[in-house]
């Protein structure tokens, strides 16, 4: 191991010893300025990814979080300078702990907060006008496929995971039992979580993989609405392209 990655790889780890020969400017033993600058670097990341995923800290407090956090840390430590795309893993290693095993909805929280982050630095994009969805052949509007804003994201879980994010950082109304697909649209400067309502998800999923608005639509079941999807898409902006 060389000495830079010893010192690299004990910054994370209070366990690690000081790297040997670790010296200051004037040739002293700097193993207390070592551990200074470690407790430093863990509580500014342990800090960003609190701010980070503010729904985790509503759910299980923040002494929890920071133990999360710190385990990650260890485990997943950043490898860009670029701060807002860390922590992008931390719902799945959340998933993998047994001690959150008893609330099996949190990863999927977690990844609202993942792509809140990821919505708001996408690139911009314009949206189309809702009248070029207003055509005599249905046939055609039928066939065609949609582009959408790089700023949305589908999320799908078997959890009410949209309301319980709203819940938890807002309050409002107790998340229920139902399994819920938040779609995550940003038509000016910050993304916005919506719960999609029933057979929604799968037509947007179907949408997103490429499906004509025809085949997509027929994926919606029967308790789907059309005219509050397209509403919703078409008030944030998300329609970007269509073609025929």
């Amino acid at each position: 191991m060389t000495d830079q990655t010893a010192f690299h790889s004990g910054l994370l780890n209070p366990a690690a010893p000081v790297p040997d020969g670790l010296t200051d400017a004037q040739a002293r033993p700097a193993g207390w300025r070592y551990g200074v600058y470690r407790n430093n670097v863990t509580v500014s990341l342990r800090e960003a990814l609190a701010e980070g995923f503010p729904s985790l800290v509503g759910l299980i407090g923040r002494e929890n979080f920071d133990h999360v956090a710190r385990a990650y840390l260890r485990q997943s430590p950043p490898t860009s300078p670029l701060m807002m795309h860390y922590g992008a893993g931390l719902p799945e290693f959340v998933a993998s702990l047994d001690q959150l095993k008893h609330l099996p909805y949190l990863a999927d929280v977690a990844r609202i907060d993942v792509a809140m982050r990821q919505s708001y630095h996408a690139a911009d994009s314009t949206g189309i006008d809702a009248t070029a969805l207003q055509t005599p052949d249905e046939e055609a509007l039928l066939a065609t496929r949609f582009d959408f804003a790089p700023s949305m994201i589908l999320l799908r879980s078997q959890w009410p995971i949209g309301t319980i994010w709203r819940y938890t950082l807002r309050g409002g109304d107790k998340p229920s039992g139902q399994a819920e697909d938040v779609l995550i649209l940003r038509a000016e400067y910050d993304p916005k979580p919506f719960v999609l309502g029933p057979g929604a998800g799968d037509v947007m999923q179907a949408l997103q993989n490429g499906a004509s608005f025809g085949t997509a639509i027929d994926q919606g079941g029967e308790a789907f609405d059309l005219a509050a999807l397209l509403n919703l898409l078409l008030s944030q902006q998300a329609i970007t392209g269509l073609n025929h």
